[in-house]
């Protein structure tokens, strides 16, 4: 495919209830996992990511909300979807399928509620390209996709070594690429996907790319810190040759992140499963974590988000509102109604932990034993702020009140830059 042969331009698309212009040039939208707004500034004002100083200076610079829960998929897929989890119905990592009365990963295509935004622009004729860092997304992500050479890829970096034509779109990904399959648990992880990004750009010049990243820097290092840094300059370089290829891009994020440990540096945990088990009898109540994947070592499935399933869930909420620790305890349909989610997929009661605070199951369920750094994780609604950055400046200049979610970085894009 010659890199310069985009045949689509001008014209709307519809989905999911928002209209999108087809784009004119290439578009990638970047969410970067964990990223609060201050990992961006703090490695500017260090001197060493002179694109992202570029954009904030000459872009358009906008501080948006995730959904809650702060969690990676329910925020990767209403960016994709261009709406909350109320519309897709991905409303964590992990939950109890009522059909079936088992915990089970929320990866599955089948979970996705509506259709994502790329099927809809490769259909009206763009080449879409899907590049996530754990493989875990890309299932979702590429749901309805033609795959195949010239149409689509959607591949990750942890299974980069498995791309086929058939199931990905795309072979010799680490050949293109040229690095081999990154550990898991390395920011090497995440560059693998602005890598793949540049190499895809280059070569087959997609009008719709997609780039998610992991968390690991993260959880580990606080915006500022030499690591954290040198992660955003790495990032910084491979954007910048984006930019230079006359791509728009939108960088924006799943959660925020912030520290959960207490003055002995250990994480500091509300064990909600042993709390219920004291107060209506062992296994009588039944305590989820969404922030559950595969995934753990580095944050113990440990975050600020819990369901519950239980009987008077009235009653418990009100006991729980008056614990240190607690922001909301909200029953199914009032945790539905405040944040945007299905209420089908959600237990009887809703509980979320204040800014340095974490909710677990019961002590001995969680194996900390990965957790090298003091803790620092995400789900609640102290981590809903995010970067909502893009390489040109907002048509008009008047952002007024308007209330910028992650979910708007498409139509940011498409519809709302120069």
């Amino acid at each position: 495919m010659a890199p310069d042969s985009i045949n689509v331009s001008g014209g709307d698309i519809s989905v999911n209830g928002r209209s999108y212009r087809l784009p004119k040039q290439p578009v990638v939208v970047v969410c970067v996992d964990g990223s609060e707004p201050g990992y961006i500034e703090r490695a500017v004002e260090a001197g060493q990511a002179p694109w992202f100083a570029k954009v904030l200076k000459e872009g358009t610079n906008l501080v948006g909300e995730c959904v809650v829960p702060s969690f990676t998929n329910p925020n990767n897929l209403s960016i994709v979807t261009g709406r909350p989890p109320a519309v897709h119905g991905i409303c964590g990592n992990y939950f109890l399928d009522p059909e079936t009365g088992t915990e089970v990963m929320m990866n599955d295509p089948k979970f996705l509620r509506v259709e994502t935004l790329f099927p809809a622009f490769q259909r009206a004729g763009c080449r879409i390209a899907v590049v996530t860092a754990k493989d875990k997304l890309r299932g979702l992500l590429g749901k309805g996709l033609e795959l195949g050479a010239g149409k689509a890829c959607s591949f990750s970096s942890e299974k980069s070594d498995k791309a086929t034509l058939a199931d990905n779109g795309i072979d010799g990904v680490n050949e293109l690429v040229g690095m081999g399959v990154p550990d898991v648990y390395s920011a090497g992880l995440s560059e693998f996907v602005f890598a793949a990004g540049v190499k895809l750009m280059e070569r087959d010049r997609p009008q719709i790319m997609y780039l998610s990243t992991t968390d690991y820097i993260q959880h580990k290092h606080a915006p500022g810190t030499p690591v954290a840094n040198a992660f955003y300059a790495m990032m910084d370089g491979y954007l910048a040759k984006l930019d230079a290829m006359g791509c728009t891009i939108v960088i924006t994020a799943d959660h925020g992140m912030n520290a959960k440990f207490g003055s002995d540096g250990q994480p500091d945990v509300i064990y909600l499963q042993d709390l219920f088990d004291g107060w209506v009898g062992k296994d009588k109540a039944r305590v989820i974590l969404p922030i559950t994947d595969p995934y753990v070592v580095h944050h113990g499935a440990l975050g600020s988000f819990a369901v519950v399933y239980c009987t008077n869930p009235t009653e418990w909420a009100a006991r729980l509102k008056a614990m240190p620790g607690i922001e909301a305890a909200l029953t199914k349909e009032e945790a539905a109604t405040r944040f945007e989610l299905p209420a089908d997929r959600l237990g009887d009661l809703i509980v979320v932990s204040t800014k340095h605070k974490v909710l677990g199951t019961s002590a001995s369920r969680h194996d900390l034993s990965g957790l090298t750094e003091p803790l620092r994780s995400h789900g609640g609604v102290s981590e809903q702020r995010v970067p909502l950055l893009c390489n040109r400046k907002l048509t008009s200049g008047d952002t007024g009140a308007h209330r910028w979610r992650n979910f708007d970085a498409f139509d940011l894009a498409l519809n709302l830059v120069a």
